[in-house]
């Protein structure tokens, strides 16, 4: 029987990579995103909400379900304890190579090997959240792209948005270089309405 407190980390991971290898598999995607425009799609269809606006609440929903499965996944206690002794214990490293004293900076390589290992701890308890967050995101990924309107000048001006610095984009296009105006959008949204959530749900961070 696996053991998921031990191998968890290790299996999220995994998932997590079978997760983003499904966005380039089109079956996979038209099947998702076919499915949520079941419950999605009347939003645009018969209640007339604009794209740029079914981004904005999908988007502050990513920020709302992320922020919660890392307020009860992630012990931020521990990983900001570990984080300080981390530090504290660069800065006494520094200062034992810097003095020349090699039994100080040899009994804290002994040291050292412990603290690293804590902090890989650390680290791979995060691959988890991110599994869960994963799952709940893609399929929302899969139906804005089913249905991000074409490219074409009508479309385009019933679908632009102004946004800083760019004036005003077609969601369809791309807002510069390769990044599509729609993702862009989306993470402005999702980064901006998720700062008000963790404030609001007092969650914190690194």
């Amino acid at each position: 029987m696996v053991d998921l407190k031990k191998h968890g980390p290790t299996i999220a991971l995994l998932f997590t990579m079978l997760v983003m290898l499904s966005y380039s598999v089109e079956w996979i995607r038209v099947t998702v995103g076919s499915a949520m425009n079941v419950v999605l799609g009347p939003f645009i269809d018969t209640l007339g909400v604009p794209f740029f606006i079914m981004i904005m609440i999908l988007s502050g929903a990513t920020g709302l379900y992320s922020s919660l499965v890392q307020k009860y996944t992630i012990d931020y206690e521990k990983m900001k304890e570990t984080q300080e002794k981390m530090k504290a214990f660069q800065k006494e490293f520094r200062e034992a190579q810097l003095s020349g004293d090699e039994k100080r900076v040899k009994k804290l390589q002994g040291k050292q090997e412990r603290m690293m290992q804590d902090q890989l701890d650390i680290s791979r308890l995060q691959f988890t959240p991110m599994a869960i967050i994963l799952v709940l995101s893609v399929p929302i990924f899969f139906w804005l792209l089913l249905r991000l309107p074409p490219v074409g000048a009508e479309v385009a001006l019933a679908n632009s948005i102004v946004m800083p610095f760019l004036g005003a984009v077609s969601l369809s296009g791309f807002a510069f270089w390769v990044v599509p105006a729609w993702i862009l959008w989306y993470m402005l949204c999702s980064l901006t309405i998720s700062q008000v959530i963790r404030k609001a749900l007092n969650i914190g961070g690194l």
